[in-house]
């Protein structure tokens, strides 16, 4: 079919349009029959949002997405692309990509009167039809709906004259969808000029009375941080969504881990293999999970999933840069890396706590909680009590993001931790890996209570509980 070039082989062809809102709907009836998934690549929605955004796009309901950061509604809406036809006919020249079958602008008309069957059509793709904007106080009503172009009146046109117009974002998505990054963040008067185009489907620009139906689909999204506070959605605009949707964060630690390992890009260096083992990810995943939580984390802002998908960026780039400079073949994040995470965290979370520094001691409060609550997963702390019992007090642990894993793994045999058990437990065939688990089993004791632990510098000092207390920290303990 897109063979077709002009108006009178599209009708010969049997092409029938259809509106955006009727051509979602068929694809996603087509989608739900043959048992495919609906919106690929959405995790943890399964049996919250995704069921009432089918809902609303089986009804031809405009939406509104509410949720808090990081919790994939950009994501949401791009998704929606997959749902419209590959490619649709549109006049060629057209502004607005109008329907050959069923225009609505004059110059189009114009140019079916004039040439008929003759008149020429493009094809369009589907991404051209998605126009999205990220809503910013600074945005005009010229940039969504339009105004007129100074060039054309130069060159001899009538105000009145449509021809004149350069249209803006909403008309532009004419025949697709037109979504909106933090509504609340537009200006009241362009809200309004949307609430134009949602109810009465026409736009109006700088008096004059432009008669455009448009076939438009709108989808939007607001943090309800924002909503009741900074900026606000009038109250007209807002009842003409058709439906209104709450996003949320993944449900379980699970889901996160599967957002971070689709979402995260790993570097990668020639001839050095990078191993995450699931442990490390579910501590990476952890953190983010346990900061939803912790009281003295505003709760209201949100902690995005992009900080899971950051920290692991960089407990993987720590892993490669120590592989490359104690020149090993394989490359594991440990424990000691995640100190590292400081600088993909502290930019995404607000803090409650009014003292100097106190954000650092609550991240740190819910690395430990994580780390402990892994450790308690894959291991108990009875088959260390020999160890710890045969540790003297001048006997000193000491691990660091930078030493090699064959230093850690031969210190931690010589003093005399069972590596068998750890083994028995989680995989460490190999010693980058197992070197991983010991840091991990060091500070799951020392969260359970049986050890005692300093840092110094990049070294983290571990002895027994009683002995602890006589090393001496490091001028500052390190988040």
């Amino acid at each position: 079919m897109q063979k077709t070039k002009t108006i009178g082989e599209l009708r010969a062809s049997g092409y029938r349009s259809r509106t955006i809102k009727e051509e979602i709907r068929d694809n996603l009836v087509n989608r739900l029959r043959s048992g495919q998934e609906t919106f690929p690549g959405i995790v943890g929605y399964g049996d919250t949002v995704i069921p009432q955004l089918e809902n609303a796009l089986l009804s031809g309901h405009d939406i509104l997405l509410v949720g808090q950061r990081g919790q994939g509604k950009t994501r949401i809406m791009r998704s929606l692309v997959g749902l419209m036809d590959p490619w649709v006919p549109a006049m060629k020249g057209c502004q607005i990509h109008d329907d050959p079958l069923h225009p609505i602008c004059r110059p189009c008309r114009e140019v079916i009167r004039r040439r008929g069957d003759e008149a020429e059509i493009i094809w369009v793709p589907q991404d051209v039809r998605y126009v999205e904007k990220l809503a910013t106080p600074d945005v005009t009503p010229a940039d969504i709906i339009g105004d007129v172009d100074p060039i054309k009146i130069a060159e001899g046109r009538y105000l009145s004259d449509e021809e004149t117009i350069h249209f803006g974002l909403a008309p532009r998505a004419h025949r697709g969808i037109f979504a909106i990054n933090e509504l609340p963040e537009l200006h009241e008067k362009i809200q309004v000029g949307l609430f134009n185009v949602l109810e009465e489907r026409d736009i109006q620009i700088r008096g004059f009375q432009v008669r455009l139906p448009l076939d438009v689909l709108v989808v939007a999204t607001c943090n309800p941080e924002d909503y009741t506070n900074r900026g606000r959605i009038v109250t007209p605009l807002k009842d003409r969504f058709g439906s209104q949707i709450r996003t949320h964060y993944p449900p379980t630690l699970e889901d996160e881990i599967r957002i971070m390992e689709a979402e995260s890009k790993l570097p990668t260096v020639k001839g050095t293999k990078l191993v995450m083992p699931d442990f490390m990810k579910q501590v990476v995943a952890g953190i983010s999970m346990e900061a939803r939580s912790h009281p003295e984390i505003n709760q209201n802002s949100g902690v995005s999933v992009r900080m899971t998908i950051d920290n692991y960026e960089n407990v993987a780039s720590q892993a490669l840069k120590r592989s490359l400079i104690n020149n090993e073949p394989q490359a594991t994040p440990r424990i000691s890396d995640l100190a590292f995470t400081s600088s993909s965290s502290m930019g995404k979370i607000e803090f409650d706590c009014l003292e100097p520094e106190r954000d650092h001691q609550v991240m740190q409060q819910v690395v430990d909680a994580v780390v402990r609550k892994v450790f308690l997963q894959h291991f108990q702390a009875e088959p260390f009590h020999e160890f710890i019992s045969s540790l003297d007090e001048d006997t000193v642990i000491e691990v660091s993001e930078r030493s090699p894993a064959r230093e850690i793994v031969e210190n931690l045999r010589r003093s005399g931790l069972p590596l068998d058990a750890v083994r028995a437990r989680v995989d460490g065939s190999s010693e980058s890996v197992l070197a991983s688990v010991l840091e991990l089993v060091l500070e799951g004791l020392h969260q359970e209570g049986f050890l005692g632990k300093r840092v110094s510098g990049p070294a983290v000092l571990f002895r027994k509980r009683e002995a602890a207390k006589r090393i001496t920290p490091d001028e500052g303990t390190r988040a």
